[in-house]
Order: C-alpha cells, then structure tokens, then sequence
C-alpha cells in the first residue's frame, strides 16, 4: 500500500465511528485430534463527517470476538479521505495484489454505485455520489486495500496547488 505524506495519527476516541462487518469467513485447521474451526472477521470502520475511514481483520474462535478484535485493529489504521462535498476530487484507481479499484467522482444524486465491499469503504468514508468498479479479484482483502490505495492517492486543489507550487486560483 502507498504512503504520502499526511499520515499523522488520527484519534480514534474522538470521532464518532461506525462499523460494518464486510466479511466473516470460517477458517479450519485440520490437526491431529480433528479440526480446529477459528472465525476471521473484516471489518470496515468510518466517520462520515470526518471523512476518515479504517478497516481491520480479526480471528477468534467465536465471531462477535471476531468482530471485537477486527474494530480494535481498525481504530489503529484511520486514514483521513480528501472529499469535496459529497464526491471525490478526481478519477483514480487502486491496486493492491490482483485487486483493482476504479474510483469516479459523480453529480449530486447519483448515490453509491458499487459492489458490497467498496460500498462499505464509501459510505463509511461520506461518499455520497461516486461511481465505482472493482477490477480483477473479487477476495474482499484485497477489493479493500485496493480501494484503500484509491482514496490514499486522492488530492484536494490545495495540495495540488502546493506541489506545483502555484496559487489555487491558477489551477
């Protein structure tokens, strides 16, 4: 996954989060005296007035632990989305592994157009009206961090402006 420059630390205590489990799935481990089944959960987490938005994946051997443990581990992974208003600032695709993730700004109106799990990353994130289509694998792991690296690499005119090193009129 990409990293640029603002990733400070987000406080996960002073934001108004809500979860969405995206994924359960249930994990056997064939040993010796039989089989050890375990749950993996992926959660998403977001505040959609904030514009900031995290996901995790926990294992237990019961689901709401599961669930538990996949929150915690999203609280530590927030990244803040540069939006304009209801939509994204511009066109961008994510890729992570074999995942690809197209994302499109859209008019007021349009809604969320897209799959499960991009769904749950937009509108945790405020998305209101985007476009979206999920390219490539369809494991919801990676859809994720591929729509993760989408929002990551998403400018506002300001930064845009601040690496050009021109005045947010000229652009």
């Amino acid at each position: 996954m990409r990293h640029y420059g603002n990733e400070e630390k987000i406080d996960a205590n002073r934001l108004n989060l809500k979860d969405e489990v995206v994924s359960i799935n249930r994990v056997t481990k064939v040993v010796k005296g039989g089989k050890n089944m375990s749950f993996a959960a992926l959660v998403v987490i977001g505040d959609p007035a904030e514009g900031v938005v995290g996901y995790g994946s926990g294992k237990a051997k019961e689901v709401p632990q599961a669930i538990r443990k996949g929150i915690e581990s999203a609280k530590k992974n927030l990244h803040k989305v540069n939006l304009t208003e209801s939509t994204i600032p511009h066109q961008v695709l994510g890729h992570f592994g074999a995942g690809q993730v197209m994302l499109k700004p859209a008019p007021e109106g349009t809604g969320v157009i897209a799959g499960k799990t991009v769904r749950a990353v937009m509108t945790a994130a405020g998305v209101q009206n985007v476009l979206t289509k999920s390219l490539g694998s369809a494991n919801p792991h990676n859809v994720i961090k591929a729509t993760f690296d989408a929002l990551i690499q998403l400018r506002n005119k300001a930064e845009v402006a601040a690496l050009r090193g021109k005045a947010v009129e000229e652009l």
